[in-house]
């Protein structure tokens, strides 16, 4: 089937659930419209901009009995990441110390050039949205991967420190400017308590520390984890993979997005729960809510929101 407007498409009742990957400051009114339909729902990241939006989705979709899962929790079903997880459970780097992690978000040109740009059929996925306020700009499309990986291996954060700026005042797309709202600088330092801080980057080209990409590095008095190396043993073995992810799902770009889809599919069939919560997506959120609150404030901000993560 196929439909020319959203809300056709929501009208159907046999569509059971839908899966938004749309510009994500559309997200929380879809998303919305999806509940009132009573469609269950996939989240690409992040399921909203703000916390308040995230509480109204998350207290609607209960009421409703709408099943939600949101990118992207679901980068913690990749067997390393649970490993970090664990080694960090079972103190085999002692006590925690520091920990970064990284993002080239290389002035937004992964929307300006490649998969969403000029070699696409129709010309290219119009990239205005992502140099725009309120949703655009590497945090909420780039450094949620970060953050999340962050606080699935870490556990929740207490409190967020920032400064943020702009470095690229405007981009060329396709022969026409597109002038640049949002801050393509950001550095975020993460609060767990105990004199423990993570330091979260999003900047314009590869930054000196860089690492794995997305995967944070984690040093404690007894050992560290460093691109995915547990005291220089390999955490990532050549034949893992995600629980619904292998034969030709493997060659697919970006497919932990498949991932958190199927997470959806056995949450609402079999009712088998999802690390991929829209609770840890509004935690996350919160996080670069109030990262760009710091920033103009100056104001460290305390988080109200938490999450469960995977235990031991």
């Amino acid at each position: 089937a196929w439909y020319e407007t959203y809300e056709e498409l929501l009208a159907d009742s046999h569509v059971d659930a839908v899966t938004i990957c749309t510009p994500i400051g559309l997200h929380y009114k879809q998303g919305l419209q999806a509940i009132a339909a009573g469609k269950h729902i996939h989240f690409n990241k992040t399921q909203s901009i703000t916390v308040a939006e995230s509480d109204e989705i998350i207290e609607k979709a209960r009421a409703k009995g709408v099943k939600i899962v949101s990118s992207p929790g679901g980068i913690m079903t990749f067997p390393f990441y649970q490993r970090m997880r664990r080694a960090v459970l079972e103190d085999r780097l002692g006590l925690l110390a520091w920990a970064y992690a990284d993002n080239d978000v290389g002035g937004g040109s992964y929307h300006l050039t490649g998969d969403r740009g000029n070699d696409i059929v129709g010309g290219g996925v119009n990239p205005d949205w992502y140099f725009k306020k309120p949703a655009g700009g590497p945090q909420y499309d780039v450094a949620v991967y970060s953050l999340t990986g962050a606080v699935g291996i870490l556990g929740p954060v207490k409190r967020v420190m920032a400064m943020s700026g702009q470095r690229y005042p405007s981009h060329t797309y396709q022969g026409r400017t597109i002038n640049n709202e949002m801050d393509d600088s950001v550095t975020l330092v993460l609060d767990y308590g105990d004199g423990f801080h993570l330091i979260c980057n999003s900047v314009i080209a590869n930054s000196i520390v860089r690492g794995k990409a997305f995967v944070p590095n984690i040093y404690g008095s007894a050992g560290k984890i460093v691109d995915g190396f547990l005291n220089g043993v390999s955490l990532i073995y050549p034949e893992d993979h995600q629980p619904h992810i292998f034969g030709r799902h493997l060659t697919l770009k970006e497919n932990h997005v498949v991932e958190d889809i199927l997470q959806l599919v056995d949450l609402v069939r079999d009712g088998i729960p999802s690390v991929a919560t829209p609770e840890f997506a509004r935690h996350v959120i919160e996080i670069i809510e109030a990262g760009f609150r710091a920033a103009q404030t100056g104001q460290t901000q305390t988080l109200r929101t938490t999450c469960d993560v995977l235990p031991l």
